[in-house]
């Protein structure tokens, strides 16, 4: 059929949920109104390792209002199913809450008092008294034994590197980072019978439903799981967590209702994080900056009872041509909750470590390092030896160098200077996988002209039911303001979790698919209704614009759905769409792609590191929607500052508890922290990648960020700093 015009596609449109939350009416997890509903408070061990000797919960079951305390030696034992097919946990077993008297982490849920009020909950919860046998934890990522490697090779590289004119041997430090969205985690469970609905925050509304029915032993259909707005994510909510089975379990015991909100210190207790890594990687190349080999070797905290693991090889494998590579990651069990993905996982570990490193070989050899990594462009993607679907890392360097003015960096560290602050500028590549995932949708377009589109998806922030919209109202040639897009809830079409900057390729290709099909179903009852202007027409030569079907070069013969509908006596339309990647052997490597370009200014006396300006180049593939991309770079750069200067999660070693679980003293970029950001994004698509052309870009453009800071700063300061966060007191 004839391509259908773009209106919507490529426009800058406002999000289409943005009067609902700018007037309160978007409702997140704990905002439902539910009848009956009761409060939940979660009691957390105050012991990093160890067991539960004793439970005194008189004084919290006394107060008025409690109604009551459920605890490992009162609650009922739980199924716990494997749900690894369909839920892909990492591997090991899951914490499974109250089931035993054992403490595996600082803050892990030992009890929950439920009370009618919040206020009596929470005052229950401070009347329980706990004892323990206490032993010391393991958090200690340099002090633990680590789990056998994860191993990737290809040629020789330690032989490699011992001849090799130049090498590097550089070690790298990664602070734990946690999530921190706005809204808090949070879940109200209800009962009816065997069924369970559950308003949850959580980033794949499946996943909680699939893992809810595998604790409790219910029917996947008895679990009912609704989230339709959420107030950010990063990925903490890309996993059932034991919260959730806690308000669950609580409401099925107490026959009420139950809302359970976590604090914000229980927030950093049991919601995953990013993991801290220690990085060496050993750089081996000729005196003209070729690279020869390189060798890494990374060790990364996960739980004692779970190996989380997440793709930060993938770039050191692919990102740089070179002949030689050698890989170890080992995993690291100590006594924490299990770790999850973080905005980037894997990839923004791994740039910092690569784009400092090529950094450092590029000033060791005198090379600008855009002209470095131009002389190490693969030609194919050398870990795989396909081609890549689309690579223009070239022209996101060119484009960058230009808009940024990188012809007047001096390449001497601290020769430039304004007063008391020392000028540095620096830059970085990114690359991030471009995930696809099966996924569905249903399109349905009513008599009157408009239409609902629904699949199980959700929106954190980067705007899933706008740009959801765009492609229904493109693909079904109506209107935005007469498409309604319906998302969040298990009864609609199933969808992969919302992350991995997987949802527009997937969902969108679904919605295109399903809407498409919706419209080709109009065109063909036109084109065989003898009372129809269309009568007659190839279906291929119709095209629909503002809910009129018409002949492509003849605009004025056509009619609308609306009488085309009513004059058939069809109430509506309908069908599913969906999307899958194709199956069989990969045929091309697919990435995005950035060039990350920072100038920080140094205060030279106190240290001090502000960032002035940060310009990301993007080759993202197509752009649906040029506002919600710039908003998602935006946030995306901020995120990177935070990583590279503010965000760092501390432990007690003595008894594992986080020091500093508050936002107060775990620092994140505020309004005064960001400078001025821009985005670019190269024009093009990527149908080799899925039918929309997008790569994804919410984790594209956190990657790089981080590494171009630093890189500035040693351009500012001629100091290395090779941990994050950068600190003043490593620059004094």
């Amino acid at each position: 059929m004839s391509p259908q015009p773009q209106a919507a596609v490529g426009a800058p449109l406002s999000r289409v949920d943005g009067r609902l939350k700018v007037t309160g009416k978007a409702l997140y997890a704990a905002e439902h109104d539910v009848d009956g509903v009761v409060h939940a408070v979660i009691v957390d061990s105050s012991i990093g390792r160890g067991r539960i000797t004793s439970i005194d919960t008189g004084a919290a079951e006394a107060l008025p209002g409690v109604l009551k305390v459920i605890h490992h030696r009162n609650a009922p034992k739980l199924p716990y199913r494997d749900n690894s097919a369909s839920n892909n946990p990492p591997e090991g077993r899951r914490l499974r809450v109250f089931q035993d008297d054992r403490v595996r982490f600082h803050g892990q849920p030992v009890a929950v008092v439920v009370a009618t009020t919040l206020e009596a909950a929470q005052h229950g919860a401070s009347l329980v008294e706990v004892d323990y046998d206490a032993e010391r934890p393991s958090t200690d990522l340099t002090e633990a034994e680590p789990d056998e490697p994860t191993r990737y090779a290809r040629g020789d590289a330690e032989a490699a590197l011992r001849s090799a004119a130049v090498r590097l041997d550089l070690t790298y430090r990664t602070a734990r980072n946690h999530h921190n969205p706005m809204e808090p985690h949070a879940t109200i469970a209800r009962w009816n019978g065997d069924k369970l609905t559950v308003w949850d925050k959580t980033q794949w509304v499946v996943g909680t439903q699939t893992e809810l029915a595998a604790v409790f032993g219910l029917d996947l259909d008895a679990v009912r799981v609704i989230s339709p707005f959420v107030g950010g994510g990063f990925g903490t909510a890309l996993r059932c967590w034991p919260h959730v089975v806690v308000a669950a379990l609580a409401a099925r015991e107490t026959k009420r209702p139950v809302k359970l909100v976590l604090s914000r210190k229980q927030m950093y207790l049991g919601t995953g994080f990013r993991p801290s890594y220690e990085y060496r990687l050993r750089l081996g190349s000729d005196r003209r900056g070729r690279l020869a080999a390189a060798v890494h070797d990374l060790d990364a905290e996960t739980s004692s009872y779970e190996k989380f693991t997440e793709a930060v090889l993938a770039a050191g494998q692919m990102l740089y041509s070179m002949p030689h590579v050698s890989q170890a990651y080992r995993t690291v069990p100590l006594d924490l909750p299990t770790p999850l993905w973080m905005r980037g996982p894997g990839f923004q570990t791994a740039s910092f470590v690569i784009e400092s490193a090529m950094d450092e070989l590029a000033h060791e050899l005198g090379v600008d390092p855009i002209e470095l990594r131009r002389r190490n462009e693969p030609a194919e993607d050398e870990s795989s030896g396909l081609p890549f679907s689309t690579r223009r890392l070239r022209e996101c360097y060119s484009v960058g160098a230009r808009e940024f003015g990188w012809d007047r960096r001096n390449p001497e560290p601290r020769s430039t200077r304004e007063g008391d602050w020392l000028i540095g500028r620096g830059m970085a590549a990114g690359v991030y996988d471009t995930a696809r995932m099966p996924a569905r949708a249903r399109a349905r377009l009513d008599a009157d002209g408009t239409a609902l589109v629904e699949a199980a998806a959700t929106d954190m922030g980067p705007g899933t039911y706008t740009s959801q919209t765009q492609v229904a109202a493109d693909a079904l040639g109506l209107t935005v303001r007469t498409v309604t897009f319906r998302l969040g809830d298990s009864l609609y079409p199933p969808t992969p979790p919302h992350g991995g900057s997987m949802t527009m390729a997937s969902v969108g290709s679904a919605t295109l698919d399903a809407c498409n099909k919706v419209r080709r179903q109009a065109i063909g009852l036109a084109v065989g209704d003898r009372e129809s202007p269309l009568y007659g027409v190839a279906a291929d030569d119709v095209v629909v614009r503002g809910g009129r079907l018409h002949v492509k070069n003849d605009p004025a013969r056509g009619e609308t759905y609306r009488r085309l509908l009513t004059r058939n006596d069809r109430t509506h339309l309908e069908a599913d769409g969906s999307f899958a990647p194709p199956s069989g052997p990969q045929r091309h490597s697919f990435y995005g792609y950035n060039a990350t370009f920072a100038e920080v200014a140094v205060d030279a006396t106190l240290g001090l590191v502000r960032v002035r300006r940060v310009l990301g180049v993007y080759d993202a593939g197509r752009i649906i929607s040029p506002k919600l991309a710039d908003s998602q770079a935006i946030g995306g750069m901020v995120g990177g500052i935070g990583t590279a200067l503010l965000e760092h999660t501390l432990t007690d070693h003595r008894d594992g508890r986080i020091v500093n679980a508050n936002l107060a003293d775990y620092l994140v970029p505020v309004n005064a922290d960001v400078p001025d950001l821009k985005a670019i994004y190269l024009d093009g698509e990527d149908r080799e990648a899925d039918p929309l052309g997008v790569k994804g870009l919410g984790e594209l453009v956190m990657i790089g960020v981080a590494p171009a800071i630093a890189n500035a700063v040693f351009n500012a300061t001629g100091r290395r700093v090779r941990e994050l966060p950068i600190t003043a007191e490593a620059l004094l």
